[in-house]
């Protein structure tokens, strides 16, 4: 079983159903979702929200490995992506050299805003934690109460492994970055961090017309003749 933990937010409520029908439409092995919706989350987030944060589950994400029951591995994603290859092919790089496994973006946006008005900040490491696979064992630092009281650096920045050499590396073509990352016809997760085809204002960016077909076929109904 393929256990993905996909981020939640009301906003997005749209691209989180197109995302796992994406998944499921391609996977080759059985997968499982779990939404992490803060509704659903109650007394393990209580944190506030900052004023940088730009989705519900900025810092959710991290309660990942405790939410596996520190056991296994589990994939973490944005909602604001599209699959568009056999996810167990993702799910075969799995290292246990590794506590967790990331595209090791060197990003560096130069716009201050994306999508809603929600601010964009730079830091160093920025998108790893769009896209992680845990090793769920390795990870016990990821507390409820050290999720809700570390800093977005620490989390975001991975401070609580204890050096970087414990972060794996996964092909790019994992965590393409829509406006960002050089066009790729071959990209297999398309990641609208900007913002995605369901926003007015980015309705025609790169591969809006596969969110958009793929938003289609998940709507469509067969009528048995």
């Amino acid at each position: 079983m393929i256990r993905i933990f996909i981020g939640f937010d009301e906003r997005e409520t749209v691209a989180w159903h197109v995302l796992t029908h994406s998944i499921l439409a391609r996977a080759s092995q059985p997968v499982s979702f779990v939404p992490l919706a803060l509704n659903n989350l109650g007394k393990l987030m209580w944190r506030e929200k900052n004023p940088l944060q730009s989705t519900d589950f900025s810092f959710s994400r991290f309660l990942t490995p405790y939410l596996s029951g520190y056991e296994g591995w589990s994939l973490f994603m944005d909602c604001d992506m599209l699959v568009l290859d056999d996810i167990a092919r993702l799910w075969a790089l799995r290292d246990d050299r590794y506590a967790v496994m990331c595209v090791k973006h060197d990003h560096q946006p130069a716009e201050t805003v994306k999508f809603l008005g929600a601010p964009q900040t730079p830091y160093a490491k920025k998108n790893w934690s769009s896209v992680m696979l845990f090793n769920n064992a390795r990870c016990r630092a990821l507390t409820p109460d050290y999720v809700n009281t570390a800093s977005g650096l620490e989390l975001h920045q991975f401070k609580w492994l204890a050096d970087d050499s414990l972060i794996g590396e996964i092909p790019r073509q994992w965590n393409h970055l829509v406006g960002y990352s050089t066009p790729d016809a071959n990209a297999a997760n398309v990641h609208f961090t900007l913002g995605g085809p369901y926003f007015r204002d980015y309705a025609d960016c790169e591969f809006a017309p596969d969110w958009i077909n793929e938003k289609q076929d998940m709507l469509r109904v067969d009528q048995r003749k």
